[in-house]
């Protein structure tokens, strides 16, 4: 969440950052104007608590004289305080009004995120490795994995629906053995946390989060208990220091969770409907990071590094691409996603968006911390990022590494967790 405070004095800044995401600005002439009604009626409300508290001293006085107080003046207070109760009344609605509209405003693009109303306008940093060149037809991976017999998405229809799928035999092992390796990279090499949480979550954290209240159309809902199942692991992780007030010695804080992730896809009705691509279920380690703000670019170059570390040793070919300022996610200020190879069928994939959310998220959760003892505290920032998302992995994996026979060879620092060097060719 923006702060209103730099809406209301910095409004042609904000202004501009908005029309760089693409975003309607119309929207700050409202909240302003529900900030002066919101601010006019505390005044007035707090001009007529001092009349009465002034007014109580005289009837008091008065009453101690002996003599009642004058007519006029109980009338005069009793429609003071009928007119208080009517502004406290209306600052509660201005304030909700105002709270509704300042969650549906997104984070502010930083200055070193590029121009750009979407996709076609983001940054090829760099590239890593050489996409994979097969002397023999390659086959994508929707084929490759049915002949297999490790994926099977007719059962996964038949179970679920469409953009279900199952994985069977040696693909279970390979995603369960990619998941713990994952695990293992970042909180052994890279130093984070490991959390084991829920996947339902309460209204309130997925507003934290900012999943709410603008993406409730993409998101599964349990209506009787208000319950929401995550989309990302990001959700639960962002409100595990929710109203908390951290010191500056327990900054940064790195976590690393392994979550399913849910998503109904509604904005992608018709694409990449092959394959394990685009799916409504499915596994991802995710990083996070609880930082001060002065660190929080450097962290997100660090964090950026730990996630292309998996596609290195995983010897999958990637690029790095820095998204444009319509194109970052809702609560980031700067992005980056990282692209991996898939030589079947010939397109780069989306295994990681890495993104500092700067305050907007802590704002939102409350989440803060004490620079130092008896400074004012101050809202953290967030970080997030994949590490990887698993369907995409496991395409790359298998389109990358099949053999002439159909086989797959096994990454090499994936077999101490499989168990197996190849899936044979059936």
């Amino acid at each position: 969440m923006l702060s209103l405070e730099q809406i209301r004095n910095e409004t042609d800044t904000v202004r501009a950052a908005l029309v760089r995401r693409a975003e309607d600005e119309d929207c700050l002439d409202e909240i302003l104007a529900l900030d002066a009604r919101r601010r006019s009626a505390i005044t007035e409300g707090d001009e007529l608590r001092a009349r009465r508290n002034q007014v109580s001293r005289e009837i008091g006085r008065a009453r101690s004289q002996g003599g009642p107080p004058p007519d006029d003046v109980v009338a005069e207070m009793r429609q003071v305080g009928q007119r208080i109760s009517v502004l406290e009344d209306a600052v509660r609605d201005l304030d909700a009004r105002i709270n509704d509209a300042m969650l549906a405003l997104p984070n502010l693009p930083d200055a070193s995120t590029p121009d750009g109303h979407d996709e076609t306008s983001n940054i090829v940093l760099r590239h890593w490795g050489e996409p994979a060149t097969l002397e023999f037809e390659a086959q994508p991976h929707w084929d490759l994995a049915e002949n297999l017999g490790i994926i099977d998405f007719q059962r996964g229809v038949k179970l679920s629906g469409s953009r279900f799928y199952t994985l069977n035999g040696y693909g279970a092992r390979l995603e369960r053995a990619i998941i713990s390796w994952m695990l293992d990279l970042h909180g052994g090499e890279h130093g984070y946390n490991e959390v084991a949480l829920p996947i339902l979550v309460r209204r309130e954290i997925m507003e934290g989060s900012g999943n709410l209240p603008l993406f409730a159309d993409n998101l599964y809902h349990d209506e009787e208990d208000d319950l929401w199942l995550i989309p990302t692991a990001e959700v639960p992780v962002t409100n595990l220091h929710r109203d908390e007030i951290l010191s500056a010695d327990e900054l940064p804080l790195y976590y690393v969770a392994h979550t399913p992730c849910f998503r109904r896809e509604k904005a992608a009705a018709g694409r990449d409907t092959r394959g394990i691509k685009r799916v409504h279920q499915f596994n991802k380690v995710e990083m996070y990071k609880f930082v001060s703000p002065e660190t929080s670019f450097d962290e997100l170059e660090s964090l950026l590094g730990n996630a292309e570390t998996v596609c290195q040793q995983l010897n999958l070919p990637y690029r790095i691409l820095q998204l444009c300022a319509g194109d970052i996610s809702f609560p980031s200020a700067k992005s980056y996603d990282i692209e991996v190879w898939a030589a079947g069928s010939q397109e780069w994939l989306e295994v990681s968006s890495c993104s500092n959310c700067t305050d907007f998220q802590a704002r939102r959760a409350n989440i803060r911390y004490r620079p130092g003892v008896g400074e004012r505290p101050r809202f953290v920032h967030t970080l997030n990022g994949s590490g990887l998302a698993l369907p995409r992995v496991i395409i790359a994996i298998l389109e990358n590494n099949q053999q002439p026979d159909g086989s797959v060879v096994i990454p090499e620092v994936l077999r101490p967790y499989t168990g197996f060097d190849i899936i044979p060719a059936p």
